[in-house]
């Protein structure tokens, strides 16, 4: 007897591993469990994903369905990691609640750097483990070092092929081999989910504006969100598209509904915003969106790859900029929007469908901010990186940079080799202190 558990967190991630099971991507099994992992701040007010609509299309894959964070009570998901000397004592209590006795078990699980994934992978030491990959963070390195233990018994990434011939990043430290989900099947799948919500309203090829909540994640404040939002209303607006439906996420504010809702009243556009939570593919099919505009959203890339929308983004130059530490996880999925999709202010490129770079030259860019990021994880891309910077950097290429971390890496763009002693200067940056004090003095 083999039992899978394939761990999920999202309903495009179900979705995801329902096309991953539709195409043959597994090998048969005496029983499939889906482990659902609600990683929400707080879950307790937070519906889970076997709780979203479209949920019970996908629900057959499966033959149980069991919360994670039911069974680990009192703890968080996305916090607990259990001692080293009691992996053993709850390996046998996982058993246990989840009926799985002595049998082999196979492991499917997203985000493995992380937990719940990481504790998973841990807890059921030797079971084999696939990795599946729901959105543009694959073609990013590693966020953090795994313990080879864990890391050599990926036997591979299964991811959709959100931009063609981009190759991702993710666990190639270990030499796992990127496998793609055939492309058809997830739209297949998607079509399941198309007669779900009901109560979306009857609204053809409007612009449909997506929304990701990034003050949560500390990259913008609430403030410069809700103005994100209103430059995606007023940038539609301007290219002819009076009606606009407004996506929020699902655990954003009331008020930033609300904001854009005086301003689309004042610029005279009809605004829908929905408040029924369901995926942005959802949409697409029964809408059709005549344009998607968002910031870095995965959602976007579905959009233009699997359903030919017309697509612009909309902030991520910001994005770059603002991104703290460089190595944060987002700053690939930013990188891969900003250089591959049309800006919003450009009309000609948005009208046209222009794409950004050649998929060759993005793939040596994601390659270097990769190596910029993690350079002790991938320290083989060196020697390309370093070709590539030589080749290539200029100002379009500088802002998925800092040149901080270029001298600090002694790479092509960095501060000279001369000046590099300043930073490290104890009394230039005593000086500097005083002056930005003196500036601010004067300022008050």
């Amino acid at each position: 007897m083999t039992t899978q558990i394939f761990q999920a967190s999202t309903l495009y991630g179900v979705a995801t591993l329902a096309a991953a099971l539709d195409s043959g991507c597994f090998a048969p099994a005496d029983r499939r469990v889906l482990l659902v992992c609600n990683n929400a701040a707080t879950p307790e007010t937070t519906p889970p994903l076997d709780e979203m609509p479209g949920f019970e299309r996908l629900r057959d894959r499966f033959d149980d369905v069991l919360s994670y964070n039911e069974t680990i009570h009192p703890f968080h998901p996305g916090g607990w990691l259990p001692r080293v000397d009691d992996m053993p004592l709850w390996q046998r209590y996982f058993r246990h609640e989840w009926q799985l006795g002595d049998e082999p078990v196979e492991l499917a699980v997203e985000s493995i750097q992380v937990n719940p994934s990481l504790a998973l992978t841990q807890i059921f030491t030797g079971a084999p483990v696939t990795v599946y990959a729901d959105g543009l963070m694959s073609y990013g390195p590693t966020r953090n070092k795994i313990d080879p233990l864990v890391g050599t018994r990926v036997d591979r990434l299964l991811h959709l092929d959100l931009v063609p011939g981009l190759e991702p990043l993710l666990l190639t430290e270990f030499g796992v081999p990127a496998e793609i989900v055939p492309s058809p099947a997830f739209p297949k799948v998607l079509a399941e989910l198309a007669s779900t919500g009901d109560e979306l309203p009857a609204i053809e090829e409007p612009a449909l504006l997506l929304g990701q909540y990034l003050s949560a994640l500390d990259i913008l404040t609430p403030d410069e969100e809700e103005a994100l939002h209103v430059r995606m209303l007023r940038g539609a607006v301007r290219l002819g598209h009076t009606r606009v439906v407004f996506k929020p996420h699902p655990t954003a504010p009331a008020r930033y509904a609300r904001t854009l809702e005086e301003e689309a009243e004042r610029l005279g556009a009809d605004l829908t915003v929905l408040d029924t939570p369901v995926l942005a593919e959802v949409l697409y099919q029964r809408m059709r969106p005549a344009l998607v505009v968002g910031c870095f959203s995965t959602a976007l890339l579905t959009a233009a790859t699997l359903y030919g929308l017309p697509v612009a983004r909309v902030g991520t130059g910001t994005l770059l900029e603002r991104l703290a530490p460089y190595e944060n996880s987002n700053r690939v999925p930013v990188t891969v929007v900003d250089a591959l999709l049309p800006e919003l202010g450009d009309r000609a490129a948005v009208t046209e469908g222009r794409r950004g770079m050649e998929v060759v030259e993005l793939g040596e860019l994601v390659r270097a901010v990769g190596f910029a990021m993690q350079p002790k994880i991938l320290p083989r891309l060196r020697a390309e990186v370093e070709g590539f910077l030589a080749r290539h950097l200029d100002p379009a290429t500088l802002r998925y940079f800092k040149r901080r971390r270029l001298t600090v890496l002694g790479l092509p763009g960095g501060v000279p080799a001369q000046l590099a002693f300043i930073p490290r200067n104890a009394t230039v940056r005593r000086v500097a202190r005083r002056a930005r004090g003196l500036r601010r003095t004067a300022r008050g």
